[in-house]
């Protein structure tokens, strides 16, 4: 069921919903914008919504904040539970990573949710930073570079500080991410076809496996399981999200797949639903995916943009006011049309 949509000012790229107590109402927004020309200009935006606040009737999307930035490739909040509150980090196209605080001082602000304040930014590569991930146990995120290096950055209070990089890839970096369970490993995707294992203990980083035999175009995303310790996920321009098993932490299995008709960027595991993710499809929309018990089976489907999907998150709260159901509320954001929409999907498998 569609709740909700608005027009970005920019090519829209990704949506994240704010995971930290009091702001699960805030909905962030990234563009990314090649003004051609001379001299190229990669433009962009993070903007602020508040979800709570939607016009039922007009379908509206109340836009309370919005910070122009370089080009973004990738957004991410902080996870919650940590010491470092809401902050949100950008990856963007000249080469910075970025670190805004979410701020919030009065309970009227609070409820709109308030207003970004940069913490700091750093030039941390001649490359551009095309992806990132925070690390679930300490302050550091790891950041994916056009020239196929990984790049691992702690916060400390004087700003970003480097703790290592290394050339993982031949050519762009599209994924890393940190093993939930076991922080010390980060996992990376890559247009050279190859989806590759890092222990962060050596420096630097010791390869812990490289596959290249089964994805047989680059690697968009990866997702790591938040409740099976044994599984990771991933997506591929090659149409396929394929679940693997990883007891093996050396020789990674790849046990089964589907296709989803469309290059697999973005996998998002539901907040409160074990083995539910959601996942944007490129060419082909959106689609909600079950990938436990077997062959992993789309159960919905989205198709209501109508260019590149490449944003898609689930909100992480459990009390819904936009609606007296118990279904998750997605955002979901397609590039050259600039669509943001927000809606409720259809399956009981939603509902929490």
């Amino acid at each position: 069921m569609d709740v909700a949509h608005c027009i970005l000012e920019g090519n829209a790229d990704a949506v994240e919903f704010c995971p930290h107590e009091g702001y699960q109402h805030v909905l962030a927004a990234s563009t990314y914008t090649l003004q051609e020309g001379d001299q190229p200009i990669r433009a962009g935006s993070i903007s602020l919504f508040n979800v709570n606040a939607v016009n039922a009737e007009k379908g509206n999307l109340e836009l309370f904040h919005r910070v122009d930035t370089a080009g973004i490739f990738d957004i991410k909040w902080s996870p919650a539970g940590g010491n470092v509150g809401p902050l949100i980090a950008q990856a963007d196209a000249d080469g910075y990573l970025r670190i805004y605080r979410l701020e919030g001082c009065s309970d009227e602000e609070k409820a709109r949710g308030g207003f970004l304040s940069a913490v700091c930014g750093e030039k941390i590569s001649s490359s551009m930073c095309l992806f990132l991930d925070w690390n679930p146990s300490a302050p550091s995120i790891s950041v994916g570079l056009s020239d196929g290096s990984v790049s691992i950055h702690s916060l400390v209070e004087s700003g970003i500080e480097i703790l290592q990089e290394w050339k993982a890839h031949d050519f762009e970096l599209w994924a890393t991410c940190f093993d939930i369970h076991q922080p010390q490993l980060v996992y990376t995707g890559s247009d050279d076809c190859k989806f590759s294992c890092w222990d962060m203990r050596d420096s630097p980083s010791k390869t812990v496996f490289q596959n290249s035999r089964v994805h047989k175009m680059g690697v968009c995303c990866i997702a790591k399981s938040p409740t099976d310790p044994n599984t990771i996920l991933t997506g591929s321009y090659d149409e396929q999200l394929r679940v693997w098993d990883i007891r093996s932490i050396t020789r990674p299995v790849n046990e089964t797949s589907a296709c989803l008709g469309g290059g697999v960027w973005r996998i998002k595991h539901h907040p409160f639903v074990s083995g539910l993710v959601l996942a944007a499809c490129m060419h082909n929309g959106f689609a909600i995916v079950k990938t436990e018990g077997g062959k992993p089976e789309v159960v919905e489907a989205y198709n209501q943009h109508g260019s590149l999907g490449y944003g898609a998150d689930w909100q992480k709260e459990k009390s819904l006011p936009v609606s007296k159901t118990k279904s998750t509320i997605v955002a979901t954001c397609s590039f050259y049309d600039r669509l943001l929409r927000l809606w409720m999907p259809k399956s009981d498998v939603c509902c929490i």
